[in-house]
């Protein structure tokens, strides 16, 4: 399967993988590498950088909004085959380390098993490599504050809840805002199309995700880049807070 690499603005891409998405910002040779989808999708990932005239070698960061493995999953071979720094909240590099694991279990999975869309997604995270042990061996915290001095110069903007560390990426001069899981446009086991909160079973501390929402209300964009689901264009306040009344 080949990933659909879409451009959303100048030297912005969303790429679709198998059930999730990365972002890619291009300046010049050089790009930031915004998540790195399933394990399985290493091959996707790398035709994507492909696809935008880059390569991995030209990868300057990788920049992960939070360390599930759908999100992490090529993370440790970019930075151990191409020296490329991993780099993350403060509060997510214990858990990009496995130091613990803030993710649905099992179990909680099986008592969701009856809602619809949630097996088959597991089937598939499963075949993905979503219980794999994919650890970061040196992952980095953002090197300082505001914009990164990186391919978009993205600025991280800590958004817990989804995890202890979950973090989004604006875009001022793009208006674009890179949600990760934080707020998503759709979800295989979600039946709503549109701007939403994840279903409950997959964050780590619901009330907290809610209430990151109106961090994201307060971020000026008309471009949202979420982690699951299709780019979302209007104003970003509105499908955050769109998301936070469908929550309640």
């Amino acid at each position: 399967m080949r990933a659909d690499v879409q451009q959303v603005a100048d030297g912005t891409y969303l790429v679709h993988g198998s059930n999730t998405n990365w972002v890619i910002l291009k300046d010049g040779d050089a790009v930031t590498l915004v998540d790195t989808g399933y394990l399985g999708d290493r091959q996707q990932l790398l035709d994507s950088l492909a696809a935008v005239g880059s390569s991995p070698e030209a990868v300057a960061a990788v920049l992960i909004t939070h360390a599930h493995n759908d999100h992490l999953g090529s993370a440790e071979y970019l930075r151990e085959t191409y020296g490329t720094p991993v780099y993350l909240h403060e509060a997510e590099v214990p858990h990009a380390r496995r130091e613990f694991l803030h993710q649905v279990s099992v179990g909680q999975v099986l008592r969701n098993g009856w809602r619809p869309g949630v097996l088959p997604w597991a089937v598939h995270a499963i075949r993905s490599g979503g219980t794999a042990h994919v650890p970061v061996t040196s992952p980095e915290p953002f090197p300082g504050t505001g914009p990164l001095d990186l391919p978009g110069r993205p600025v991280p903007v800590h958004t817990p809840g989804h995890t202890a560390g979950h973090s989004v990426f604006h875009l001022p001069g793009a208006g674009v805002v890179i949600s990760g899981d934080a707020l998503v446009s759709g979800h295989a086991t979600s039946r709503i199309k549109g701007p939403q909160l994840l279903p409950d079973m997959f964050h780590h501390e619901r009330a907290q995700a809610l209430a990151s929402l109106e961090l994201i209300e307060g971020l000026a964009a008309d471009v949202l880049l979420p982690g699951h689901g299709p780019v979302h264009r209007g104003s970003v306040p509105d499908a955050a807070r769109q998301a936070r009344e469908r929550a309640v």
